[in-house]
């Protein structure tokens, strides 16, 4: 059977360089209890995070991204970054989901914290909440200060590319490192781009074939 979602025809706000919205919610921790005034701020810290919504457990293409970000928790959690999902799903199925088989539709132990936003109070201060009452595929790249760097948003049948995700932290490590700026397409270990007129000038005399 096929679900069809109506979408919300307004346009997404933009985030960008704003401080990413405080929350205090129930939320399944990564041993499995349940944390009832789950404090964003206080468990985001100092350091780096990702927050991403998606629209609801037991769904199809969100098993997908949540078990392609834990997969790869550990370069996360390497480069000082903290995972939280959000959808407006209870705690309890949380839970749930995550105490169903992979092979049966669920997600398995992650190892990050999931968020229950019945309310959908995150969901609309973060722009992704549909007409629906259900979240986009919303992602934000929060910085040790708490301000939002970069924000994605997919409509539900488009599944996020987590390793970008990583390379867009990459990207702001290194920018905060060095100064430079990353060009497009940049990896890990490339060369960067000085904020300059000269600088645009060099790195396009050296590297505008391989764009």
């Amino acid at each position: 059977m096929s679900v069809t979602y109506k979408q919300d025809k307004e346009p997404r706000m933009n985030l960008v360089n704003k401080q990413a919205p405080q929350f205090i919610k129930p939320a399944v921790m990564p041993d499995n209890t349940i944390e009832d005034n789950f404090d964003f701020h206080k468990y985001r810290g100092s350091d780096m995070s990702i927050l991403f919504f998606y629209p609801l457990d037991f769904t199809f293409v969100c098993p997908s991204e949540i078990i392609a970000f834990n997969n790869r928790l550990a370069e996360f959690t390497q480069r000082k970054v903290k995972l939280i999902g959000v959808s407006v799903d209870s705690h309890f199925t949380h839970l749930a989901w995550k105490n169903t088989p992979i092979n049966k539709g669920g997600i398995g132990n992650i190892q990050f914290p999931l968020i229950a936003d019945l309310t959908k109070s995150i969901s609309s201060e973060y722009g992704v909440l549909t007409e629906a009452g259900i979240s986009l595929r919303g992602t934000f790249l929060i910085d040790n200060d708490g301000v939002i760097r970069h924000q994605l948003v997919n409509d539900l049948p488009l599944g996020r590319n987590v390793d970008e995700t990583l390379r867009l932290v990459d990207a702001l490590l290194f920018h905060k490192q060095y100064g430079d700026v990353c060009p497009a397409g940049w990896q890990k270990g490339q060369t960067g781009m000085k904020a300059t007129s000269d600088g645009v000038a060099s790195y396009l005399a050296s590297y505008a074939d391989r764009l």
